[in-house]
């Protein structure tokens, strides 16, 4: 029995006027179902649960197709995704007897397959003993719209317009949100106003045909503005310039058009050019083949305590795991999902080593928590709390990867530390380096020691700049004290840490493809030949 499950379309829509959610749409298809059936065959559905707090929960069904071992179902699964968090998925397929009890006794379960949102988003071949599942196809509505109206007013009859232009979006509810505003062209019947730049999102939540209101004023220095006119128009009928045709409307005053028996119009707004220009959303790069590279960096310095105390940040209580494997494996857990080898690499920093016993940063890959607990006894707790030696380690890796001239790769560096970093000078230095390379840094502030001067680096108060003053490229730091999580679970930590990496990435790969980098264009060949 195999299951396709196949996500066709990341796309981006509004949750009230400032929130943007990441919306994934998943088609289920089955391959050589079993036939539990005597004289037909079987009547398969698909059951989509999502877990919620340790339960499985129904989000969604398909249709039922009747006596068919190799369905393709029409229902399309829609779900929000979110980076920072594990979204766990179970499909169920059942073969139904009755028309209104599905998954009940009466009807056959013919298999399941539970994966994360992650693992569907990322891989191009998702394997299960019993349903193997197919990457999806890409599409995104994220664009930039760049527009210029151009128009012809006859409201004055003594002296010209001061006409400007407002744009609203209509929403479902019917409330109108104010998307763009023109400046004002000062006596003028026969204005252009200057080319302007809007997001699809922002002008119509991606939905082409939503209507938009718009207003055309004679500007009043008192505020006092005068009416001219309204017109509807939506994004699809925008689009017709691109096929050469004229796209204009009437703009409309419904009270002259009331008292005036000849009244045609108050002027015509005609839109003079339309350029479209594609924005690149995280969930692009990670379906397009972008791979997260995973490492984490720990402490190893004395302040930690002797790891044979109980009281020591790296005792291992048999019953439950300390701070550092904690915020290791919440962060962990998330990322795995986004490097197909799995393989993290781990650096410990401050301890001295044998047989020589000296300080130096140290490398332990594969099985990162066993290879943790295995290096504790091996080594000698000491100091001092370097940071920026790792800093500079893996922005020299990252440096390599962002040569490469496609958008397959990107780091995140966890560092665990109980305490204040020793080299703050030289850690500035080394996070505005990285800031330049296809990196984002997260540091948890393991214990209970005073982490104020630890959110210079975040730059959430301000620009961090390196001792000389010159400002990071990026913000690439997010740091977080974990007595502040303490209580609550791991998953609320890693969403806290993670939930900047996808505007992070983002950013990085606008920045390579903005017109002041000499290798432009190349994560667009990228995506455009993800499956080549």
């Amino acid at each position: 029995m195999n299951d396709v499950l196949e996500a066709t379309s990341p796309a981006t829509s509004l949750s009230g006027p400032a929130t943007c959610v990441t919306k994934v749409e998943l088609r289920v298809s089955c391959k050589a179902l079993l036939d539990r059936d005597t004289l037909n065959k079987s009547d398969p559905c698909v059951i989509l649960m999502v877990q919620n707090d340790g339960q499985w929960i129904e989000l969604d069904r398909t249709e039922v197709i009747k006596s068919n071992l190799h369905p393709v179902f029409g229902k399309v699964f829609s779900l929000d995704y979110y980076f920072e968090e594990v979204q766990k998925l179970r499909f169920e397929v059942y073969d139904i007897h009755g028309t209104h009890s599905i998954g009940t006794r009466d009807d056959d379960f013919l298999g399941g397959v539970e994966c994360t949102l992650g693992q569907v988003s990322r891989c191009c071949c998702l394997t299960n003993p019993f349903l193997p599942a197919v990457a999806p196809d890409l599409w995104s509505n994220n664009w930039d719209l760049f527009s210029v109206l151009s128009s012809l007013f006859l409201q004055d009859l003594f002296s010209k317009s001061d006409p400007f232009l407002e744009i609203y979006r209509i929403n479902d509810d019917e409330t109108e949100q104010l998307v763009y505003r023109t400046e004002v062209i000062k006596n003028n019947l026969n204005p252009v106003w200057e080319p302007f730049k809007v997001s699809l999102i922002s002008l119509c939540s991606c939905d082409e045909d939503r209507k938009l209101k718009c207003l055309v004023w004679d500007h009043d220095s008192r505020g006092k503005h005068d009416f001219i006119g309204e017109f509807y128009a939506t994004f699809r009928e925008m689009q017709k310039i691109s096929s050469g045709n004229k796209v204009s409307w009437d703009c409309m005053n419904p009270k002259y058009k009331q008292k005036k028996r000849n009244y045609k119009n108050s002027g015509v707004v005609i839109l003079t050019d339309l350029k479209l220009h594609r924005v690149y959303s995280f969930l692009d790069y990670i379906m397009g083949g972008c791979q997260i590279h995973f490492t984490v960096a720990i402490d190893f310095t004395a302040s930690n305590g002797d790891p044979r105390n109980s009281c020591s940040l790296h005792y291992i209580n048999p019953y439950q795991p300390n701070e550092y494997l904690k915020a290791l494996i919440a962060v962990g857990e998330i990322c795995q999902d986004y490097d197909s080898d799995k393989r993290f690499s781990a650096l410990g920093f401050g301890a001295r080593i044998p047989p020589n016993y000296e300080v130096s940063i140290f490398l332990f890959i594969q099985g990162v928590v066993e290879a943790y607990q295995n290096c504790l006894p091996k080594i000698q707790l000491y100091g001092p709390t370097n940071v920026a030696p790792i800093i500079n380690r893996l922005a020299k890796v990252a440096a390599g990867d962002g040569n490469i001239k496609d958008a397959s790769r990107y780091h995140i560096l966890l560092i665990l530390t109980d305490g204040v970093v020793t080299d703050m000078a030289d850690t500035r230095e080394a996070i505005v380096r990285a800031s330049y390379q296809p990196l984002s840094i997260i540091i948890v502030g393991v214990g209970n020691a005073d982490f104020t001067d630890m959110q210079i680096l975040d730059g959430d108060d301000g620009v961090l700049r390196s001792p000389k003053g010159e400002p990071v490229l990026r913000d690439i730091v997010q740091f977080v004290p974990f007595r502040d999580f303490k209580t609550a679970s791991p998953a609320a930590l890693a969403k806290c840490v993670l939930a900047e990496v996808p505007s992070q990435v983002v950013e990085y790969f606008s920045h390579k493809s903005s017109p002041h980098c000499k290798c432009k264009n190349w994560h667009y060949y990228f995506l455009a030949n993800k499956n080549n």
